[in-house]
Parts: C-alpha cells; sequence; structure tokens
C-alpha cells in the first residue's frame, strides 16, 4: 500500500467517527435516557501500577479510597495500554483509537485528530456538563475543546509553582503561576466545581500528574516509608549477565535505575525510586478522598460511576528499568477499577485483558451513548453483566518515539492470554518471545529456540492480521 493510500485509510476511519459521532440516533437515545444517566468521575493516574494499593496486597502503601473502588465495584486484574507514553496513551483514552490511527505516536507528534470527537465531545453533547482538571499532555492541553469548567497545563507541571490556564464555558482566561503543589491544587479546583448546583449529569476528569518524574513529594510525605525494606524484583539483576538472550534494542535503552542520563537524581538507587512513587499513588488517593467526600455530602456517591486507571504502567527496577516504553508487562499494565453500584455486584473481578481504548467506550456505555462503530475499543459493561460475553484474546501493542533521550527503539508486538511477542522494526530487526505463564518475569526470551519456531512464526501472523485489522498499513 502507498503512503497516500495509508493516509486515506487513516482519514475515512476519522470521517466515519465524526460523522458516527453526530448522528441523530446520539441524540434520541440520550433523551429517552434523560433523568436516569450516572454522572461520571474519571481518576487518570500517572505511571500508576495496578499493584499499588492495599487492596492488591501492597503491605506499605495505604490506598483506602483506592480499595474502595475496586472493593465496591470491579477489578479488572488484566488492564493494559497499547502505547507506554504519555502523549499516545492518553490520545487513545480520549479517543478511543490505537496511536496509529489517531496519528498522536508519541510525545512530540501529539496533535489529537480533528475529525474524530473527544469522549467529552459526546458526553456534552448529550446532556453532560464536562470538566477536565490536569494533564493531557496533547497539543494545545485541550483548550481548542470546549468544556463547561477547565483547569490545565501544557505538557508537564512544576510541583510546586505550576503554570496553569482556567476556563469556564469554553472561554479561557491567560496561564498563570500557582504557588501549591500541583495536584492539591487540581484536586481543591476540582471540588470547588463539584460543589456548585449542577442542573445535568456531569462528567469530571480529574487527571493527576504525580508521581511524574522528576517527581517531589507533597511536604506532609518527606518522611513517608523511612525504614521500610524495598525488595529488589527478581529480574533486577539481569544486568549482571549482560542481558543474556535479549536483544541489542534491550541491553541499549538507558532508561536504567542509576545509569538514566538526563535525572540522575531521581532514579540514583532503587530504594528512593520506589518509596517516591508509593508517595505519589498515596498522594492520589488522598485527593480522591476529597472528591469522595463531595459526592457523599451531596448524596450522589451511587448515583455516580467512578473509574480509576493510568496512562501507562511503570517499572520500578524490574530487569533494572525505570520509566516505561517496552513492552515489558510492568511497563503496559495498567489498573482499571470501576464502581457503579447500579450496574456493578461489589466486589467483581475479571481477568479478561481490556485496554485503555476500551475507557472511553465505556464512558459512553454508562452514560446511555452509543459507541461510534468506528472506535477501536470496547465497552467492558457486557463482561460485568453478561455471562460468556465475548471478548478478545489477543491485542496490538505499538511504541514509537525514536531517537530519544531514553533511547528506547521502537516496536510492535502482540499480547495473548499466555504468550508474548515484540518485534523491533528497525534494521537490524530483533525479536522477543516469551511465555508468561511459565515465565511471568520474563527473563527467558524464547525466539530463536527450534521448539518455539512454530509459536513465533504464528505470533508473527497474528501481528500481521491485528495491524491490517486496525488500520495500520505499512509505511
Amino acid at each position: 500500500m502507498t503512503g497516500s493510500q495509508s493516509n486515506q485509510t487513516r482519514r475515512s476511519v476519522l470521517q466515519s467517527l465524526a460523522a458516527a459521532a453526530l448522528g441523530p440516533g446520539l441524540s434520541r437515545v440520550a433523551a429517552s435516557a434523560a433523568g436516569t444517566k450516572p454522572n461520571l468521575v474519571f481518576f487518570l493516574g500517572e505511571g500508576a501500577r495496578p499493584d499499588e494499593s492495599s487492596l492488591a496486597g501492597n503491605r506499605l502503601l495505604h490506598t483506602p479510597h483506592i480499595d474502595r473502588i475496586g472493593r465496591e465495584g470491579v477489578v479488572f486484574n488484566n488492564g493494559f495500554c497499547t502505547n507506554a507514553l504519555c502523549a499516545p496513551a492518553r490520545a487513545s483514552i480520549l479517543t478511543g483509537l490505537y496511536s496509529h490511527t489517531s496519528g498522536a505516536l508519541d510525545n512530540g507528534r501529539n496533535k489529537l485528530p480533528s475529525g474524530a470527537p473527544l469522549v467529552s465531545d459526546l458526553l456534552r453533547e448529550n446532556g453532560y456538563e464536562v470538566a477536565f482538571l490536569g494533564k493531557s499532555h496533547v497539543q494545545g492541553a485541550l483548550t481548542d475543546r470546549y468544556w463547561d469548567y477547565y483547569f490545565g497545563f501544557r505538557g508537564q507541571a512544576d510541583y510546586f509553582k505550576p503554570r496553569i490556564t482556567e476556563g469556564v464555558n469554553g472561554k479561557y482566561g491567560e496561564e498563570r503561576q500557582y504557588n501549591d503543589y500541583v495536584d492539591d491544587l487540581l484536586t481543591r479546583k476540582a471540588v470547588e466545581w463539584l460543589s456548585q448546583p449542577h442542573a445535568k449529569p456531569f462528567c469530571l476528569f480529574l487527571w493527576f500528574y504525580a508521581p511524574h518524574a522528576p517527581f517531589f513529594r507533597p511536604l506532609r510525605m518527606v518522611n513517608d516509608f523511612n525504614g521500610a525494606p524495598i525488595p529488589k524484583p527478581r529480574s533486577f539483576d539481569e544486568y549482571l549477565s549482560g542481558y543474556r538472550g535479549k536483544p541489542k534494542s534491550v541491553v541499549d535503552a538507558l532508561n536504567k535505575v542509576g545509569t538514566q542520563f538526563f535525572l540522575p537524581d531521581q532514579v540514583r538507587s532503587l530504594e528512593e525510586l520506589v518509596k517516591n512513587h508509593y508517595c505519589g499513588i498515596q498522594s492520589n488517593d488522598e485527593d480522591m478522598a476529597q472528591v469522595f467526600n463531595v459526592l457523599e455530602q451531596k448524596g450522589m456517591m451511587d448515583d455516580t460511576a467512578i473509574l480509576w486507571s493510568s496512562d501507562h504502567g511503570f517499572f520500578l527496577g524490574e530487569h533494572r528499568f525505570y520509566d516505561k516504553r517496552l513492552m515489558y508487562e510492568p511497563s503496559i499494565r495498567i489498573p482499571f477499577m470501576l464502581r457503579y453500584p447500579k450496574r456493578i455486584k461489589p466486589g467483581t473481578i475479571r481477568n479478561e485483558m481490556v485496554l485503555n481504548l476500551d475507557l472511553t467506550p465505556t464512558l459512553l456505555d454508562l452514560a446511555g451513548i452509543p459507541v461510534p462503530s468506528t472506535m477501536q475499543g470496547r465497552s467492558v459493561m457486557p463482561l460485568i453483566e453478561k455471562s460468556g460475553a465475548p471478548w478478545r484474546k489477543d491485542w496490538l501493542y505499538e511504541y514509537y518515539e525514536f531517537p530519544g533521550y531514553e533511547n528506547v527503539k521502537p516496536c510492535r508486538g502482540v499480547r495473548t492470554e499466555r504468550y508474548k511477542y515484540i518485534h523491533y522494526y528497525l534494521e537490524p530487526q530483533e525479536f522477543e518471545l516469551y511465555d508468561l505463564q511459565i515465565d511471568p518475569d520474563e527473563l527467558n526470551n524464547l525466539y530463536g529456540d527450534p521448539h518455539y519456531a512454530s509459536l513465533s512464526g504464528q505470533l508473527a501472523a497474528r501481528l500481521r492480521e491485528l495491524r491490517a485489522e486496525t488500520g495500520d498499513q505499512p509505511v
């Protein structure tokens, strides 16, 4: 396929999305559901991991409000992102599209497609008030869209002197500097907005900044976790063998604890990295508490669907890595919890593989809004409400940012319920293959082993199929 044909394919998908979003059927369904729609609160973490909660068995963290979402709702044990990098992951969440479809490929190429609606657009067009507070990391920081309330920043934030733009009813003021801890400030503004009267159902996007590096703790947490031992991951010392059996693409990646050249003070030791990250997650949990308090005071708690997830996962020393990007499990796994007692039985646990692409369709489903057929994610509600609902058995991963300061080479891969196949497609091409059932730490690369030649071929073919199914054409 030529480059022009590939671009035409992507344009046709985006045009179909726009047409589906504006079709007359949406408003009719919305009207019929008037008065029964839940409020929506979407908490998004910055590199939060699914094992970073006391509910998940973490013995150091104290996260009663994250725990409450999962305990009184559903926990998906196998949540994943399709591109483990901030801007493309957030673009996928907002649009329900793969990076190769939206065109938001990496942190530099981070413009949202003009022809595709965001989940907030669809909600607002169907009777919701929408508010966004926090980090979006997309070009323009979402100020090209209408928000009933907006309080966000471009790119990254300064933890103690953030520069933030505020907007009301689609009109935005000048960016100004605040002298406050950024997530405390975001949460205070969210609470102020929630406390106002709302004639319509609302959707609040509160997308935290902590614990993005270089991370600085809130002053109230400077002594947290003092003296607590941090065990090394089983794979931490893999580097001592020179990553035997791993491709050069892994060996040459620079996002390693103790060697990261651009943020040496943040990653000089495993203990410092983990404890700082935990403080960020506990800060998220404290901020959730303030939102919960408002919902409880207004009698809205059980009329509100509350979602907790993250843009991507995060290495905390696995394979000696820090940050994300690579297709290993700590990088691609995300928390995925949802509480809404009117449709979700407390204590529900699901093990199907759900993706960040599914977050937007799920919010639309909860709001009674048809999901445009061209969105590439699916609502997870059928998994919760219908026994034996059909679901995906594998999915496509993609990563594009290169060259860059962490020197992680572009790759694509396929993740099945048991296996993982990774293709570093720049020359010289390299590959990885893991049996996650017997090797959950991804220590033994099976690619090139004659016993696994047939499986490698099958997964390579499936990767090509997934690319074709999702409109990812060779360029």
